[in-house]
């Protein structure tokens, strides 16, 4: 996590809230940008990084 930044405003450190996790691994959540407030969701232990434009 320390070396993810926002794709849109490049802000990091990103807030992390793990819904499900399996053996240390992140299966679910969302990744959050304090600064611009865009939520990427982990899906399958695969975050989401493109801006909501893009998905």
């Amino acid at each position: 996590m320390e070396i993810l930044a926002c794709p849109k405003c490049k802000h990091h450190p990103l807030d992390l809230k793990v819904t499900k996790e399996e053996k240390g691994e992140v299966l679910e959540g969302v990744i959050t940008c304090s600064r611009c407030r865009i939520d990427y969701p982990i899906e399958d232990a695969i975050p989401n990084m493109l801006i909501p434009e893009e998905r």
